[in-house]
């Protein structure tokens, strides 16, 4: 798949300096040469250390844990690109922050994830993609092209593979939320399993509070999906409850593995027996007493036929056949 222009560059921005590594191996190039270098007072300057003069240029960075240094490395890249001439900017955002406040929920608080699109606009981005952002709302903030890819053939794959080996037998998918029913299933119907549906109650960012179960997951192998594991409180709470109705083992998977705070603690419980994610975030290291039970999968490969279709203007809507859909 080398591509025979040689006008397409993929740059990295440092928390996905890993996973732009694998999209380079996919598309078989070379990772972009560039710098960021914080100053001893905080501010960032990105350098990129050889020509873009009208490439189509890639810039891989997820927005998370510092975010807003993050955020802003993302911005600068963008500013330095375009003033040094770069024909078409797209950035590949992996993980969204402040996707989480996509709306007013209660009286004089902010749409951030709104503000973030503007701030991604003005700086002159051509084009974004994203992967399972926490809601589909989000694409119609920005006034760009924008390209909503999911992990769920990812996931397929996997679990797929497990029912291969048997690891999977009498699977129910819980939806750990009722906006998580669509999702629930779908995998659902793509995996072979029934399907179950918890409400919950959010007490505050940290803490939920689990309700009713609708469905019946007495000696099943349970799959809970959603497209973030943050603090962990709302798979947690589900599990405790799962248990309590009979369910022989509990996986939880998530795009998204931003595992601050007690999530670690939360998920080392006997009750969670695996937990799925996916490399749009690099895990920390304070997430090694997990290792035992954590499985990382790789959204390169996705990425990176998304980019060669980008590229070579191709259809990037084929990426969104058998998938299964935003969470809301």
């Amino acid at each position: 798949m080398r591509d025979i222009n040689g006008d397409l560059r993929v740059f990295p921005g440092r928390a996905s300096a890993k996973l732009t590594a694998e999209v380079c191996r996919f598309l078989d190039c070379e990772v972009g040469a560039s710098r960021t270098t914080t100053f001893p007072d905080g501010e960032i300057m990105v350098k990129i250390d050889e020509d873009v003069r009208g490439r189509d240029v890639y810039v891989i960075a997820s927005t998370c844990e510092p975010v807003n240094d993050n955020l802003m490395e993302l911005l600068i890249y963008v500013d330095c690109l375009r003033r040094a001439s770069a024909g078409r900017i797209t950035l590949v955002i992996p993980y969204f922050g402040y996707a989480r406040q996509d709306r007013k929920d209660e009286g004089r608080v902010p749409i951030t994830a709104k503000l973030v699109a503007n701030l991604i606009t003005a700086a002159g981005t051509d084009r974004v993609l994203a992967i399972d952002l926490h809601a589909a709302q989000i694409q119609g903030f920005f006034d760009l092209p924008v390209d909503h890819l999911s992990a769920t053939p990812v996931f397929v794959d996997y679990f797929k593979d497990l029912k291969r080996k048997g690891e999977l037998k009498d699977l129910c998918l819980v939806s750990p939320d009722v906006g998580n029913v669509k999702v629930a299933e779908s995998m659902a119907n793509r995996l072979g399993g029934e399907l179950a549906i918890i409400n919950k109650k959010r007490l505050s960012g940290s803490a939920v509070e689990t309700g009713n179960l609708i469905g019946s997951v007495e000696n099943r192998t349970v799959l809970m999906f959603d497209d973030i594991i943050s603090t962990a409180g709302t798979v947690t709470e589900a599990a405790k409850l799962l248990k309590e109705n009979g369910a022989k083992e509990i996986i939880a998977a998530a795009t998204h593995p931003v595992l601050v705070g007690p999530a670690v603690e939360r998920l080392s419980r006997p009750e969670i027996s695996r937990v799925v994610v996916c490399n749009t975030i690099p895990l920390p290291e304070r997430v090694n007493p997990l290792k035992p039970k954590l499985v990382e999968l790789s959204v390169g490969p996705l990425l990176g036929q998304a980019i060669h279709r980008i590229h070579h203007n191709e259809s990037v809507s084929e990426l969104f056949r058998n998938t299964a859909g935003p969470k809301r």
